[in-house]
């Protein structure tokens, strides 16, 4: 018989959230500003959704951030989001031919001082492929998985430079005061 898998709940007072190499040179964390790409190809909430899709599909991209005209940002034009536009074309005939009615208007977003373990948090909790970095509802950049991956990997690079093998994911006040839901056997 297989042993019960429980789950342990532990919350945090404290948690200091940033993934650096704590170095006495660089005591900085990295933060989305940091790290955003910010020549972003952007969508019109009233582009016609079959152009929406080819866009996607000739710059090889997943998504893309759909701003208004005043330059306030309104969601996120995906993949899932396409999927979604032909299925309700196969099966009601599409109502509209624009993209606003399938714009992802809850994706998460951060803003430019988000630190790098919570955007690797956000990333792994939620189905986001990139992250819109917001400051006063304009989009002002974005993260995806990958451009996380390249700075993680360029701290790490740093890291073995200067001879540190150590990689801190964060300045946790006590260890056992974690904000991590774990799932253990009981």
């Amino acid at each position: 018989m297989l042993p019960a898998v429980g789950m342990l709940e532990v919350r945090a007072s404290r948690l200091n959230s940033h993934l650096a190499l704590e170095s006495i040179m660089n005591p900085n964390p990295v933060v989305a500003r940091d790290i955003m790409v910010t020549k972003l190809i952007t969508l019109d909430p009233e582009m016609d959704a079959f152009e929406a899709i080819d866009v996607l599909l000739k710059n090889r991209i997943s998504g893309a951030p759909v701003v208004d005209a005043a330059g306030n940002y309104l969601g996120v034009f995906s993949e899932r989001c396409c999927i979604s536009l032909l299925l309700s074309a196969a099966y009601d005939g599409a109502p509209t031919s624009t993209i606003r009615p399938f714009i992802d208007t809850d994706a998460p977003t951060i803003s430019p001082e988000t630190d790098l373990l919570t955007i690797a948090q956000t990333f792994l909790s939620t189905t986001a492929r990139r992250l819109p970095v917001l400051e006063e509802g304009k989009l002002v950049g974005q993260i995806s998985r990958r451009d996380l991956l390249k700075a993680a990997h360029r701290l790490l690079d740093m890291g073995k430079s200067e001879g540190s093998s150590v990689l801190y994911l964060s300045g946790l006040s006590d260890p056992s005061e974690s904000s991590i839901l774990v799932l253990g056997r009981t």
